[in-house]
């Protein structure tokens, strides 16, 4: 290569000194190229963009996750006769089903239940609107949850339903700012929870996934299944007058931390009696992960009979794979990045049919100057890198400008538009190793026809 631009020295500077001459009609063939190479740019950025927001989320789902629901039953849909009635009696997802899962189920590898709610944590007189969760053990490791200090709940924490917590990051950026919050108590919904864990912060945007099993962990209190159970909610203890004006219908009684009939411990007073009614759940959701992901679809149909046949038959649950929702959704966008990238290609084809006309025009009105090299020495070959060289030199140019371009118009689409770009390295060389090709391409034909030209006609040339 070095010998070549010694050999070929003079030729392409005769390009340059062409371009530099000329700037204004060398911009303007530059055009095409620069808004191509911006175009593909911020194009594959906003593609990439929207891959790493999915891959993320896919970590915030889970990998491998199942997700059982509850969902209430229509009224409407039950029959008069109390016979029918009796057997459509559903307990709702309850801690059986969670046991009843870990034993059957040899695909599955880890299960929690879930119940939430969200209401005050306190501390020296500060308030902070946050949401209680009660898990096991295995759900900041089905989630992806890694603590920053301090512990995961122990055997004899979750057996006996002990008042510790793990908290999110603003839980700690509010209340322990200054303070190592490990042996700390905070107060949430007036009961005191000791401070043995701090989970990670996450920074990723994920508004709009809750339904599918996506929550904002930094504003999360976790503690152990049985602590809620036993100091806060428990819909599995009925309270016989709060039933009674809610139903007419009869229902079964079920242990503390079993699954029978559940009822929520009063929050407060005035939405219990509409809480009975509409959710007898004593758990507002159930995570099953899988081994492997080719277990998934097999796992949730047997999970779907299993529990069909533990609630008698009453479709009072949802299952779920956020993975396959994100992956269907991820195939989505791929499929429109790939249209917007072929949409912005054509800007760049668009550009070098403009080089090629723009180079045929500059040898037509350069024949003199073409005859006058040849007759004083120059060979085909001269003429050919001199023209091939000014393509080149004005696509690479373009390419440099639409490089910068590209990228600044990736980084404003992310802040008008709200969109998250990526700028790759990937990107950046293939759009300018395609603007450097199109000058070779589109640039070799005029330059080999201005090389076939005769010396002796072109001298005659008016």
């Amino acid at each position: 290569m070095f010998k070549f631009i010694l050999r070929y020295f003079h030729d392409i500077e005769i390009a340059v000194e062409s371009i530099v001459s000329n700037k204004l009609k060398s911009m303007l063939t530059a055009l095409g190229i620069i808004f191509g190479v911006a175009a593909v740019i911020a194009m594959l950025a906003i593609g990439k963009g929207a891959k790493q927001e999915i891959m993320e989320q896919m970590k915030m789902v889970g990998v491998n996750n199942i997700l059982v629901n509850p969902v209430i039953p229509d009224k409407s849909s039950s029959t008069d006769t109390g016979e029918k009635q009796q057997k459509k009696f559903s307990r709702g997802l309850n801690l059986l089903d969670v046991e009843a899962i870990r034993e059957t189920l040899p695909s599955v590898k880890r299960i929690s239940p879930e119940i939430s709610f969200n209401s005050t944590a306190m501390l020296n007189g500060v308030k902070y609107t946050a949401k209680l969760v009660g898990v096991s053990n295995d759900y900041f490791y089905l989630y992806n949850l890694p603590l920053v200090g301090g512990a995961f709940f122990n055997h004899f924490q979750e057996e006996n339903g002990i008042q510790v917590c793990i908290i999110g990051a603003n839980i700690r950026a509010k209340f322990f700012s200054k303070v190592d919050p490990l042996g700390q108590y905070i107060k949430f919904n007036g009961v005191w929870l000791k401070v043995i864990g701090v989970l990670q912060k996450t920074n990723v945007s994920l508004t709009g996934f809750e339904e599918k099993g996506v929550n904002v962990y930094n504003d999360n209190l976790y503690i152990p299944i049985q602590t809620m159970l036993m100091r806060y909610q428990n819909r599995a203890l009925l309270n016989t007058k709060l039933v009674s004006e809610a139903s007419s219908v009869s229902f079964f009684g079920g242990g503390g931390g079993g699954g029978g009939m559940m009822s929520r411990v009063v929050v407060s007073s005035s939405d219990a009696s509409s809480d009975v009614e509409t959710n007898y759940n004593q758990l507002d959701r159930i995570v099953v992960q899988v081994t492997e992901t080719e277990q998934l679809q097999p796992t949730t149909e047997i999970l779907s009979r299993m529990l069909s046949r533990r609630h008698t038959g009453v479709k009072d649950f949802e299952i779920t794979v956020p993975e396959l929702l994100l992956k269907q959704q991820q195939r989505t966008k791929d499929i429109f990045n790939v249209v917007l990238g072929a949409i912005a290609s054509i800007s760049l084809i668009v550009g070098g049919i403009g080089i090629m006309n723009i180079m045929f025009a500059s040898v037509m009105e350069r024949i003199k100057e073409i005859g006058t090299r040849m007759a004083i020495g120059a060979k085909k070959m001269d003429i050919v890198v001199q023209f091939l060289s000014e393509a080149v030199l004005i696509s690479v140019s373009g390419g440099f400008i639409g490089v910068f371009l590209g990228v600044v118009m990736a980084k404003l689409i992310e802040q008008i538009a709200g969109i998250m770009t990526v700028v790759s390295f990937f990107s950046v060389f293939i759009a300018f190793g395609v603007s450097a090709a199109v000058g070779v391409i589109f640039g070799y034909s005029p330059a080999k026809r201005a090389s076939e030209k005769d010396p002796i006609e072109s001298l005659r040339y008016e």
